[in-house]
């Protein structure tokens, strides 16, 4: 039993981890209403990195994790300066459009690359089971950073992602903040999707904000609970992978979009929880 403790600990400090900083800019996603950015830009670090290992860089080198960063950088920029100009095409189709065009190059280019399906498959499942203490390591050092300029930016994000399309200060303020924003969120992105995988990211973006929206508003308390329930479902997704010898990824997503269900009638039929009442009131 110990042993097994000992090896489950950096896969789920990792998701203790993932599910924070997740969390966190879950809610803004969730609250600008471009939910599949997450997925999209998941997929353009995974054809980066791809890019990366045609160059000749090792798959986890930081030359690597640079390429992808750069590709990532492009797309975030085009959507930090465009925001609130007059679009005929939503941001949605965009975000579609990118997805689409990210999985069809890179499984173009998987066809020049070793084992490149075994890769494909490896960027959608995610390897979070085998991530070792230094990985745990720099993303816990990089994370804080990004917490750090968060904190003492976070209420102009906020007040963006509130904004919807006006502008809530002057456009050469928001675009400053906005390209701020998504340059830590494509970092966020860029050091995740290898650990946890390009779904296992877009659930823990999505899903825990999702349940915890159902019963409160206040942003506080939205990210205190995201970041519970992305822990509590990582952990039993891990555990339930580990001993049925399952993929932990897949097990980790089916989890979180039950959890969503179940907590989503029960809202329904029950209405809001005493707990959450409680503390939110």
């Amino acid at each position: 039993m110990l042993e097994t403790i000992i090896f489950l600990l950096p896969p789920i400090t990792a998701c203790v981890l993932l599910a924070g900083i997740l969390g966190y800019f879950g809610n803004h996603i969730l609250t600008r209403g471009i939910i599949f950015i997450d997925i999209a830009l998941a997929q353009i670090v995974a054809l980066g990195t791809m890019i990366g290992l045609l160059m000749g860089f090792a798959e986890e080198s930081i030359s690597v994790q640079l390429v992808s960063l750069v590709f990532t950088l492009v797309i975030v920029s085009i959507f930090a300066l465009t925001k609130f100009e007059k679009q005929r095409i939503p941001q949605e189709a965009i975000i579609g459009i990118i997805y689409g065009l990210g999985l069809g190059l890179a499984m173009s280019l998987a066809e020049h690359i070793p084992r490149g399906s075994n890769f494909i498959a490896k960027t959608i499942t995610g390897n979070v089971l085998w991530v070792t203490w230094d990985n745990v390591l720099w993303c816990f050092v990089i994370f804080s950073v990004i917490g750090v300029i968060h904190i003492f930016s976070g209420k102009y994000f906020i007040q963006i992602s509130n904004s919807k399309d006006s502008l809530p200060f002057s456009i050469g303020k928001v675009r400053l903040f906005e390209l701020l924003f998504y340059f830590t969120f494509s970092i966020v992105i860029v050091k995740a999707v290898p650990i946890g995988g390009v779904f296992l990211v877009f659930t823990l973006l999505i899903a825990p904000t999702s349940i915890a929206t159902i019963f409160t508003q206040r942003w506080v308390w939205r990210f205190i609970w995201s970041w519970i329930i992305g822990i509590i479902g990582s952990v039993i997704g891990i555990y339930i992978s580990y001993n049925l010898d399952i993929s932990n990824g897949p097990a980790i997503v089916c989890l979180m979009g039950i959890f969503v269900f179940i907590l989503a009638f029960a809202k329904i039929i029950f209405g809001r929880s005493k707990v959450l009442k409680g503390v939110t009131n």
